[in-house]
């Protein structure tokens, strides 16, 4: 056998190292010190006779070499990872991380989760909200929830449509009476509550409804979060964009209304992202099926 092997280790320090850019953040996901990161990818860039980072900032780069072993090591990870989880499956119970958009999390998955929690007590699960992409074939997620577009196919990883629904404008009930909405177009006399999402975007919607919008003469208010943009409108501050869905328990407390019932589609899509060969399988099938579940019945 090749004694290089005896690196084995010090090239998953490597790999974290390379996927994160950052000794530090190594660190916190091998739990081990900084230093620990450091020293053990100097010891084995002096085995093998090669610089393998570079600094750039705060962040750690990798050279050419450091590249070339990179797509082979994480190769070689993967193909060892696939092999123990078709050999040691996990039981049914235990944790299951999901990640999801702020706005899915907050106003779809966690105001039914208390459901899978009866089917399923012995399943807890951990959710992650972020925009960003996380990293299911590395374990840093077992179900991912993205929304936008689907990803190009990646190696290991099953990806499927969740959820497609068209958008809508929602308003106040006092700001629908005092307008007196008839035609599209007044809605550009209103404040429009905008935040960054490319799938929902006012003048996307407006083009839609054959209505010309300038963005140099309308009222924007621009907010970070869909949570923030519901707050505004519920408190009557102009109108903002949404799916029913994401809306439907502000509609059923009449706190929302639609000034019109003029779909922007194809509008807002989730994907969702699992391993196909994980070890977590059997609860991650029972999460997967709750939730398409609970989307039929939506």
């Amino acid at each position: 056998m090749d004694k290089r092997l005896r690196y084995l280790a010090a090239l998953r320090y490597f790999e974290v190292a390379a996927r994160q850019q950052s000794y530090s953040k190594a660190a916190n996901e091998l739990c081990v010190s900084q230093a620990a990161v450091s020293q053990t990818i100097r010891r084995l860039e002096e085995e093998l006779s090669c610089k393998l980072f570079v600094r750039k900032g705060r962040s750690m780069l990798l050279t050419a070499k450091g590249e070339m072993l990179l797509s082979h090591v994480s190769t070689g990870f993967e193909q060892i990872l696939s092999g123990l989880n078709k050999i040691q499956q996990e039981p049914l119970e235990g944790v299951l991380k999901v990640s999801a958009p702020p706005s899915f999390a907050s106003r779809w998955l966690l105001p039914r989760l208390w459901k899978f929690s009866i089917e399923h007590p012995g399943i807890p699960i951990r959710i992650i909200t972020t925009c960003e992409s996380l990293d299911v074939q590395h374990g840093e997620v077992d179900v991912a929830i993205w929304q936008g577009d689907a990803c190009s196919a990646l190696e290991g990883l099953e990806q499927e449509l969740l959820l497609e629904e068209a958008i809508y404008p929602f308003c106040s009930p006092m700001l629908a009476q005092s307008t007196s909405f008839i035609e599209p177009k007044q809605l550009l006399d209103c404040w429009l509550i905008h935040f960054d999402n490319s799938e929902i975007d006012w003048s996307k919607w407006f083009a839609q409804a054959d209505v010309t919008m300038d963005k140099q003469t309308v009222q924007w208010m621009e907010v970070g979060t869909f949570d923030m943009a519901m707050s505004a409108v519920v408190a009557g501050h102009g109108a903002c964009l949404a799916s029913d869905s994401l809306a439907g328990d502000f509609i059923e407390r009449g706190l929302l209304v639609k000034p019109f019932d003029l779909p922007l589609s194809p509008g807002i899509r989730f994907h969702l992202f699992t391993l196909r060969d994980s070890a977590r399988k059997q609860r991650i099938n029972a999460f997967t099926t709750w939730l398409k579940h609970e989307i039929k019945q939506k």
